[in-house]
């Protein structure tokens, strides 16, 4: 069953709680409560297809392509688990997911095509390795979805993570890392359609692209005293932040 509460009138303790068992999607008009999962995705069992890690786990991969299969049991979907410094590109009914801290993870998508990608990155420069650095994330995912059949001017991106697990660096990590995937993706011409950036919680992330819906859990956060000042201004809007939209759950 689902139930829908105006924007805004959710009960906070839904959206504090790490690792909460609800989902809650968020668009402009409605905050929806749902137990089920993203539609369209490979079911195992329960009537769908039969699970095919096996095939995907024997495929050749390309040089920073993902490649840690599984069956996920919580969706009931076949998934890849994306690391740092790889990324995945595909038009099948999967479901990508990277745990991140300081790192970023760019979810890109075009609705048309029905074709999306997720990558992990460590750090903006090559300072991180080159195959970990943002600008090469960026660009090898972009065109690897380019060759698979996307288009750049009906591409969105849903972008996550960059959270500030140390503190006293002048710039943290992930505040750069942050800022460089905005720059990049505005400077791309790529709208960014909703984002769950920075603050203190480290994040799973699970992202469907051929439906384009992206979720994402708090996990454990590094700064006790910190969330408790966020807790107690009590407002939705401190907790995830999103522009324009776009389909973005905690779960």
């Amino acid at each position: 069953m689902t139930e829908e509460y105006p924007k805004g009138a959710a009960p906070m303790n839904d959206l504090i709680v790490p690792g909460a068992s609800v989902m809650h999607s968020f668009d402009s008009s409605v905050l929806t409560t749902t137990a089920q999962p993203a539609s369209g995705a490979t079911r195992l069992g329960l009537g769908g297809r039969v699970s095919r890690v096996d095939e995907l786990r024997a495929q050749p991969r390309r040089p920073g392509e993902a490649s840690c299969f599984h069956a996920d049991r919580h969706f009931h979907y076949d998934a890849v688990k994306v690391l740092p410094g790889e990324y995945f590109v595909c038009a099948e009914d999967l479901l990508l997911k990277a745990v991140l801290g300081s790192c970023v993870a760019a979810c890109v998508w075009d609705g048309k095509a029905r074709i999306g990608g997720m990558n992990h990155f460590m750090l903006p420069e090559v300072e991180a390795g080159a195959d970990r650095c943002g600008a090469y994330a960026m660009e090898l995912m972009l065109n690897e979805m380019i060759k698979l059949g996307a288009r750049r001017e009906t591409l969105q991106a849903r972008v996550f993570g960059g959270a500030t697990l140390k503190a006293g660096a002048a710039v943290p990590v992930g505040e750069r890392s942050a800022g460089f995937v905005r720059d990049y993706l505005a400077a791309e011409r790529i709208p960014v359609v909703a984002q769950d950036l920075l603050g203190i919680h480290p994040r799973k992330v699970c992202f469907f692209p051929v439906t384009g819906k992206a979720l994402v859990k708090r996990l454990a956060h590094a700064h006790p005293e910190a969330l408790a000042v966020e807790e107690r201004k009590g407002n939705a809007l401190n907790i995830v932040k999103f522009t324009g939209g776009g389909s973005v759950e905690l779960f």
